[in-house]
């Protein structure tokens, strides 16, 4: 797990010691450093060795490594992965490789660009592995210069624009997490755990000769201490949000403190993923950004925003969670309907597929918002979680589909150095195979059936239909927007008349290097469509047991706390009618 954040740093600075001159090797090395990555990362998906393989069937963490970093503060380097963060681990290994294979039209400052390509990759890699909040912070924000830097010097006309947006968007969303952090960290008491809880949050600490506590004497020792003891570690933060009330006492306006701290972190995940009305940094960014990064935008780290909803929103503030329902899922359709019609408006083929991305996340975000196991389902999960790995899945069929698709419109940008859509036509004459590609990548991101972007879009449809009808309604009935822009883009790109812009002559047929990376991203576009319990068989049991956890969270405690303030606002109406 170590080695998966490392090895980028280390392939960085051993790129300081290139010559600048030679291009050549520093783009071979820095895809050889992005292999050597990848490969560990198949080795574990894969059932060689008991010893690394996941564990399909384990609901808890895997592969855990803890150390202490800063024990003033009981910060540590925790690290671990679970069925939630093991399947978008291997979609950022895999579209990390192919979008530095993307790279060789890269042709300045390649050092540099190699450097802060590694340590974006570095970054990406820790939010996955982190279970530390503080550690899961510092990678969020080492994201943020290497992909403001990729944009703003390596970017089209505009570059300079579209990245002092990202990043300012990105900034504030990272100080309102900022705020959240030190809001459950200072409310947070480790006392109130039981030994059970703790082992079950991997809580661990070491004595001064170094030797790893067991749970019950970590549990003796913090018993008797006067003073809480405050904590960063995610699953102990979640055992505290839904065993314990120290997240529940009045903060603003008669709110508690977990629903203040769902809020500033929702709000700050969703400008990542990202939502309406908090998307408009994403089109400028694409449009400006070179298609490698381009395809690091689309693939990866608009799947962060959905990861930290799911990973640390609802298991640690789940009365939040409950009582936002309708905005979450609200959220949801709104994106996917505005992100459809922004789509079907634009002329410039980048901007269109990054339109694209802003309504498919919605997808994502629709899934995980469903709170549907309430009293008046029985406290049914079944639907709630489909709609959980439904959004999972969305993510990563539309990280392999959108990738493809930012990756396809660069190939003719490459050639033509345009992207009006009114100037295309007639491109499956001059290049057939490219077109092939193209049109697979491009329904996939449509949702049609046998590809991968169907299965995350059915499964959330289908899970929000107890919560509402007129949501699934809605968010049915976006596939036939999708279908309108996508289709129509199809027609004027790859069919229709002949290609009436600027160097027709550079209209060659796709070459072997772009091949190498559109070919698996086709091919996974396929597998995951019809075999779709490749990527499940990862997630169900961890799914399973989150969704498991807040369902009998709602059946123990908001369920009596909801009676309760209906009994006592009747009482207080009743003696408010007295005579």
């Amino acid at each position: 797990m170590t080695s998966l954040i490392f090895t980028p740093v280390v392939g960085a600075i051993v790129l300081l010691f290139f010559p600048s001159e030679n291009k050549s090797l520093l783009r071979w090395f820095t895809l050889l450093v992005t292999l050597l990555v990848l490969l560990p990362t198949l080795w574990i998906a894969l059932p060689w060795s008991e010893a690394l393989s996941f564990e399909i069937g384990d609901a808890g963490l895997q592969h855990v490594v803890q150390a202490s970093w800063i024990p003033s503060f009981d910060i540590q380097f925790f690290l671990g992965i679970d069925g939630i963060s093991f399947p978008l681990l291997l979609l950022t290994a895999l579209i990390s490789c192919l979008a530095m294979g993307a790279s060789w039209t890269i042709d300045k400052y390649v050092k540099s660009y190699c450097m802060l390509y590694l340590l974006l990759l570095a970054g990406m890699m820790g939010v996955f592995l982190s279970l530390d909040f503080f550690l899961f912070y510092i990678f969020w924000e080492v994201m943020l210069l290497p992909m403001y830097f990729l944009i703003g010097v390596w970017g089209g006309p505009r570059k300079e624009y579209a990245a002092i947006k990202f990043f300012l968007y990105t900034l504030v969303g990272s100080v309102l997490m900022l705020i959240a952090v030190l809001m459950l960290y200072f409310n947070s008491d480790l006392r109130q755990l039981s030994v059970q809880q703790l082992a079950t949050a991997h809580i661990a600490t070491w004595d001064e000769a170094g030797q790893l506590l067991s749970a019950e004497e970590y549990k003796a020792k913090i018993d008797a201490s006067e003073y809480p003891l405050h904590t960063f570690n995610i699953l102990a933060l979640q055992q505290l949000g839904q065993h314990t009330d120290v997240f529940d006492q009045a903060l603003l306006f008669g709110k508690s403190v977990q629903w203040w701290a769902f809020v500033l972190l929702f709000i700050g995940f969703i400008i990542k993923v990202p939502s309406v009305p908090l998307h408009t940094w994403l089109p400028d960014a694409h449009v400006e950004a070179p298609t490698p990064i381009s395809m690091i935008l689309a693939g990866v780290l608009l799947k962060m925003g959905g990861y930290g909803i799911v990973r640390i929103c609802y298991p640690i503030c789940p009365d939040a969670g409950y009582d936002l329902v309708w905005v979450v899922s609200s959220i949801g359709v709104i994106s996917m309907v505005y992100g459809a019609f922004a789509a079907l408006a634009q002329t410039d083929f980048k901007r269109m597929v990054a339109y694209s991305s802003v309504s498919h996340m919605g997808y994502v975000v629709l899934g995980l918002g469903v709170w549907s196991a309430t009293a008046g389902t029985v406290f049914d999960p079944v639907s709630w979680s489909m709609g959980v790995k439904g959004a999972l899945f969305q993510m990563i069929g539309h990280g392999i589909s959108s990738a493809g698709m930012f990756f396809m419109v660069g190939v003719i940008y490459d050639r033509v150095h345009h992207r009006d859509l009114n100037q295309f036509g007639g491109l499956y004459g001059k290049m057939p195979v490219y077109t092939a590609m193209a049109m697979l990548l491009f329904f996939a991101g449509l949702g049609l059936p046998g590809l991968c972007g169907f299965i995350g879009e059915v499964f959330v449809v289908l899970s929000v239909w107890k919560l509402s009808a007129t949501l699934a309604a809605i968010a049915a009935a976006v596939v036939i927007l999708t279908a309108a822009y996508i289709l129509w883009a199809i027609q004027r790109v790859y069919l229709g008349p002949e290609y009436r812009g600027p160097h027709p002559e550079e209209l060659t047929e796709i070459n072997l290097r772009e091949m190498a990376i559109a070919l698996p991203l086709c091919v996974l576009a396929v597998v995951l469509g019809v075999f779709p319990a490749t990527m499940f068989r990862y997630m169900d049991a961890t799914v399973d047991q989150q969704v498991t956890d807040l369902v009998d969270w709602t059946e123990d405690v908001k369920l009596p706390r909801l009676r309760a303030e209906r009994e006592a606002a009747a009482e207080k109406d009743v003696a408010a009618n007295a005579p």
